[in-house]
């Protein structure tokens, strides 16, 4: 039924102006807006609905992977444009990517708290 359909998925935000300057000045990614909602395009094209929720509830899970060809290289970039790394137990490196089972990870949070990482490939 839905083979053929363009699917996308979305996420709440609980400040709308607050994460378009977090996706597009802080990420670079290209962002929309539109009827008080944010569309960001990743991958070339691949759309992503930003709503906005007053009762917002950050994800405890991680809502977008961004695979990155040098890990460390990218963790330093973003901590330079004021990226903080989440620390979830003692596998983490100096610059806050975890380097345990799987392969290297770095999670950070978008300005509502939800959980985003970038990922070696």
């Amino acid at each position: 039924m839905f083979k053929d359909t363009k699917a996308y998925s979305g996420f709440s935000v609980d400040d709308i102006p607050a994460a378009e300057e977090f996706y597009g000045g802080t990420l670079g990614l290209d962002v929309t807006e539109d009827h008080g909602m944010l569309q960001l395009t990743i991958a070339g094209d691949v759309p992503v609905l930003v709503y906005p929720k007053d009762n917002h509830v950050p994800a405890e899970f991680t809502i977008l992977n961004f695979p990155v060809d040098d890990i460390a290289a990218a963790a330093r970039e973003l901590a330079g444009r004021g990226v903080t790394f989440e620390r979830y137990d003692d596998k983490h490196d100096e610059l806050g990517v975890h380097r345990g089972d799987g392969p290297p990870i770095a999670w950070f949070k978008d300005p509502a708290g939800n959980v985003l990482s970038i990922i070696e490939e």
